[in-house]
């Protein structure tokens, strides 16, 4: 990093095609990282491209972005500022708009059909007859909740997680169960360790908690142990954050062995462990969760609406013996208490059988969707599970994730960028995530072209409209 009169600077050289969107990465990463802050002010266009060895145009080009994005702000005569702090952009890798001509497949959702629908129709109307009085008229989560927490701990027991009724919350989705965990782990100044690609609200989370998250290395096997052991040895440490299942981005899942050693380290170490697992019902193997491992510092987050359902927002949370307390009262002062009536159609399912002919609807479906995947994308490289959601997609040399992005949404598709997921300061691998369940099979397979074609196209920049 260079400065002049105080003010970032990228490193000449450091630039790669297309230069005006590889500039827009580096003041991302900046802010990632803390060099560039809420109100720092841009060099100017004349200082950038004289420091840079680029045109005034292209500084130009790459400052419009960043407006057009909301990340900086120019007034004539001030000059150009950093609008938003790397905690206020936003953290959603999808598109934040669409219109019914672009084939989505940038936000993560299981498949689903009329079926669902059906289900969930009768569902309502079955609940319409014979309604508890509980889950309309209770506003004690230990009343309107006391089943719905038995019937959890019976899902989660019947695809392995060894968990008491007594130590399972019941929460709106997976990502109020994450917050409640998270507020339960951490304090203020405490921190939050994770792997380097993770989940793409963890870092804005962290942060709003007033908690430090700090970011390990990773290989094939996930999480690598030997950057856990240094870690975890600061002070301040607190718990760490993992998805060691196929939700994770790029899809690593964490063989037995190496979940042994995590365990292993957090125990010496002391450190809480929150294991996010949206996907568990889904997926087939002998993989051990984390809370099977380490009960006593283990939360344990799943919900039903990866697996299942989008519309079924319902989730799980267990936590450690000693820290139910804690997990309690911050989920009365959060949301009081989850949904009773989306519980209840959740608990039916659980009950009448539901869940488990979904669930294998889904296994079979998403055999179908890896399948053409296999086959739209030929051989190019990329990373998958049987029972993911989707895939994991690394730019070749040469391909920009903005520009990749750009080109296949000018053939109207929409796909999610990589760098959504990276935690931590260094740049990672360009590289993009691929929804597989989020539309239908033939549009899917157009997606899949579509990405397939542009992949193999020489990189070209996109070029504003006039």
């Amino acid at each position: 990093m260079a400065t002049l009169d105080n003010t970032w600077l990228p490193e000449p050289g450091s630039l790669s095609r297309p230069v005006y969107l590889s500039l827009v990465e580096q003041v991302v990463h900046a802010i990632d990282a803390g060099d560039l802050v809420e109100g720092s002010r841009l060099p100017t266009h004349r200082d950038l491209s004289a420091h840079l060895g680029i045109s005034a145009q292209t500084v130009s080009r790459a400052y419009e972005e960043l407006v057009r994005r909301g990340i900086i702000s120019s007034s004539v005569g001030r000059g150009t500022f950093v609008a938003k702090s790397a905690i206020d952009k936003p953290a959603y890798p999808h598109i934040p708009d669409r219109s019914q001509e672009v084939v989505d497949l940038s936000i993560l959702k299981p498949a689903s059909d009329s079926l669902h629908l059906e289900k969930l129709s009768e569902a309502l109307v079955n609940l319409a007859r014979d309604l508890p009085v509980s889950s309309a008229f209770s506003f004690r989560p230990n009343v309107a909740l006391a089943q719905h927490r038995s019937m959890g701990a019976q899902w989660l027991r019947s695809y392995g997680v060894n968990v008491e009724e007594q130590n399972l919350l019941v929460t709106n989705g997976a990502t109020p169960g994450m917050t409640l965990a998270l507020m339960s782990a951490l304090s203020p100044g405490s921190t939050l360790l994770s792997e380097e690609i993770g989940h793409h609200t963890l870092k804005p989370l962290t942060a709003y908690l007033g908690a430090n998250l700090q970011t390990l290395k990773s290989d094939e096997q996930g999480l690598s142990p030997e950057s856990l052991e240094r870690a975890s040895s600061a002070e301040g440490v607190k718990a760490l954050f993992i998805m060691p299942g196929p939700i994770s981005p790029n899809v690593t899942v964490m063989p037995n062995e190496r979940r042994l050693e995590i365990v292993e380290i957090a125990r010496r170490k002391g450190i809480l462990i929150i294991e996010n697992d949206p996907l568990g019902a889904l997926v087939e193997g002998d993989l051990t969760p984390f809370v099977n491992l380490a009960p006593e510092r283990t939360f344990y987050v799943t919900s039903f609406t990866k697996s299942i359902m989008p519309g079924l927002r319902i989730g799980y949370v267990a936590a450690p013996s000693s820290l139910i307390p804690a997990a309690t009262n911050r989920s009365l002062v959060t949301t009081w208490m989850a949904t009773p009536l989306m519980a209840d159609i959740a608990s039916r399912w659980v009950a009448d059988g539901t869940v488990s002919m979904l669930l294998d609807w889904q296994r079979k479906e998403l055999r179908k969707r890896h399948q053409l995947a296999r086959e739209c994308l030929g051989g190019i490289r990329y990373s998958s599970h049987p029972q993911s959601l989707h895939l994991w997609l690394p730019l070749d040399a040469g391909h920009s994730e903005d520009a990749f992005i750009s080109n296949v949404r000018l053939r109207n598709v929409g796909i999610a960028r990589g760098s959504a997921f990276a935690l931590g300061p260094q740049p990672h691998r360009p590289a993009v995530r691929i929804s597989v369940g989020s539309t239908s099979l033939d549009d899917l397979r157009f997606g899949l072209e579509i990405i397939a074609s542009v992949f193999k196209e020489l990189p070209e920049p996109v070029l504003p409209a006039l």
